[in-house]
C-alpha cells in the first residue's frame, strides 16, 4: 500500500482516481483548491498549488506516490489561458518537493493535444511528433520534457499519461456528452455539427483504473490513456438521443464544424496494452448509459 497524494482531487478525473485508489487499498491524500468533500477513506488537504508552498504540503503528507492532475480545465478557457504557464512552474516545483520528501513514483497527466493533429489521426507515443496547436498543448509538452529530465536527475520514476477524450459522471456540463444529454433531458434542441469527426472516447472510470494500474506498475515514460477505438461523434450523440428519448430534438449539422477540426484523433494503445497490461472494461454504450443516468439524478430538469 502506498501513501498516495492526488492533486486536482475535486475535478472530474481526480474524483474518479480517488475512488479507484481507495478501492485498491491505498492511503489516499487529496489536494484540492476548492476544498470540496472527498469520499470516505481519503484525507483532504485544502491547498492552492499556484500560491502555496508545496514543501509545506509535502512535509505534512510525506507521500510515497503522486498522481498530479491539477490544472486549469474550464472548457473554452484552458486552451489559451496564460494560467497554463503558471501550472508548468507549479508542477515542476511540486515534483521537486515530492522527491525531496522521499517520494518514489509519480504519474503526471498529459494530453493528446500535445501531438501533431495533422497526420493520419492515429497518435503514437514513439512516432507521432509533439507539435501542439494550442498554448495548453504547448505547456503540457514543456512540462512533460522538463519533468522527465527532473525525475531522472532526482532518481524518481515518472509516468507521463496522455489522456484522450474522457466522458462520464461529473463531467463539466459544457462538454459534449453532458451538454447534449442535458439538452435532451430538458426537452430542448441539441444542435450539433454533422458529427463525422472520429474521436477516441474513454469512460472516466476506465481512465482512473488505467492511471492506477500505471501507478502500480514498473513502467516509466509516456503512455496514451485511451480506448484505441475511433468512434464518430454523431454515433455518440445518436446513442444519447436514443437513451433520453430525444431523437426528434437532435439536430446534426445545425452547427458548423471548425475549419481546423481534425477528421480523426485516435490513440495507439500498444504501450498501454503490451507494456502496462491494461485494457478498457466499459463499452461505449454502457458508459453513455451511466452518464445519462447520472445526469437524470443530478441535473435539475427545468427551463432556464
Amino acid at each position: 500500500m502506498s501513501r498516495l497524494l492526488v492533486t486536482g482531487g475535486s475535478g472530474f478525473v481526480g474524483s474518479a482516481c480517488i475512488r479507484a485508489a481507495i478501492e485498491r487499498g491505498h492511503e489516499v491524500h487529496v489536494v484540492s483548491r476548492a476544498g470540496r468533500p472527498v469520499p470516505d477513506g481519503a484525507m483532504l488537504h485544502p491547498w492552492d498549488l499556484l500560491t502555496g508552498r508545496p514543501v509545506d504540503l509535502m512535509e505534512q503528507v510525506r507521500p510515497t506516490h503522486l498522481v498530479h492532475l491539477a490544472w486549469i480545465a474550464t472548457p473554452g478557457v484552458y486552451w489559451t489561458s496564460p494560467e497554463n504557464l503558471a501550472w508548468v512552474r507549479a508542477s515542476l516545483e511540486l515534483l521537486e518537493t515530492f522527491a525531496a520528501a522521499g517520494g518514489r513514483r509519480a504519474v503526471f497527466a498529459g494530453t493528446c493535444a500535445e501531438y501533431d493533429w495533422t497526420g493520419d489521426g492515429v497518435l503514437r507515443e514513439d512516432s507521432t511528433p509533439l507539435r501542439p496547436a494550442t498554448p495548453y498543448g504547448a505547456a503540457k509538452v514543456a512540462l512533460g520534457s522538463a519533468a522527465a529530465t527532473t525525475a531522472k536527475r532526482l532518481g524518481i520514476e515518472l509516468v507521463w499519461a496522455r489522456l484522450f477524450f474522457l466522458y462520464g459522471p461529473g463531467e463539466h456540463p459544457d462538454r459534449l456528452v453532458p451538454h447534449v444529454t442535458r439538452q435532451l433531458l430538458r426537452g430542448h434542441r441539441a444542435d450539433c455539427t454533422d458529427g463525422t469527426q472520429i474521436r477516441d472516447f474513454l469512460h472516466v472510470d476506465d481512465a482512473a483504473d488505467a492511471m492506477m494500474t500505471v501507478l502500480e506498475s514498473r513502467f516509466s515514460g509516456a503512455v496514451n490513456i485511451a480506448s484505441g477505438t475511433g468512434v464518430e461523434v454523431r454515433t455518440v450523440v445518436r446513442h444519447l438521443a436514443e437513451m433520453t428519448g430525444g431523437q426528434d430534438l437532435l439536430r446534426l449539422g445545425a452547427r458548423p464544424s471548425a475549419t481546423n477540426d481534425p477528421a480523426r484523433l485516435v490513440g495507439d494503445v500498444s504501450v498501454l496494452v503490451d507494456q502496462v497490461g491494461w485494457q478498457p472494461r466499459i463499452p461505449l454504450t454502457v458508459g453513455l448509459e451511466l452518464a445519462v443516468e447520472w445526469w437524470r439524478k443530478h441535473d435539475e430538469l427545468r427551463d432556464e
